[in-house]
């Protein structure tokens, strides 16, 4: 069975446990799989390498191959539009393994009941502990089952956005010589707009 955070629906689910194999035979993994309906259909994946850094050809290759074989297994009986993206800086945490390696910075958990009379926790992670997430909040540190949440993501901060950039130019995927040098300009006698 594929995790809830991952894929929510039973419908999720099914998706997720045929097009699992596809991306990770590719050297990825899923992140999310949401299909999402309405007006129209979109069925919403994310994935990422399991050391991070999936870029967008990476994306356009997945979904040819996910295409592929949700033509062959046909799941989805409406017409939708297949979106593959990455996570993002601030990405969400769907697996127990993913609390632990981003200890130490700032996210918003949500649990599907309530908890001490609450569903909504935001801190910074602190590891976890057997199956549980462990969370810094105001009132000290909290264990909460893994099982229990229904939403978990980091929260876009200065230093995650530090962090994620010098593990990117750490593997190579960032080259500063790509990009345009900052120039300071001495005695700028703009005066400041207030």
């Amino acid at each position: 069975m594929v995790n809830t955070l991952i894929a929510k629906t039973a419908m999720d689910q099914r998706i997720a446990q045929i097009i699992t194999p596809v991306i990770e035979d590719m050297g990825f993994e899923l992140v999310r799989l949401r299909l999402k309906t309405g007006n129209d259909t979109t069925l919403e994946i994310m994935a990422d390498r399991p050391n991070g850094g999936i870029e967008v050809d990476d994306c356009a290759e997945i979904s040819t191959a996910v295409s592929a074989v949700l033509d062959v297994e046909d799941p989805i009986t409406q017409a939708y539009t297949l979106e593959v993206s990455s996570p993002g800086i601030d990405r969400p945490l769907t697996r127990l393994a993913d609390f632990d390696a981003y200890e130490g910075y700032e996210a918003k958990l949500e649990t599907q009941d309530l908890i001490d009379g609450r569903r909504r926790f935001r801190g910074t992670l602190a590891g976890v502990e057997g199956t549980e997430v462990l969370i810094n909040i105001d009132e000290g540190t909290i264990g909460l089952q893994f099982d229990w949440l229904a939403e978990a993501k980091l929260v876009l901060t200065d230093d995650l956005i530090r962090e994620m950039l010098r593990a990117r130019k750490a593997v190579g995927q960032i080259n500063e010589a790509d990009f345009d040098e900052i120039e300071t300009i001495a005695g700028d006698d703009t005066p400041d707009e207030e």
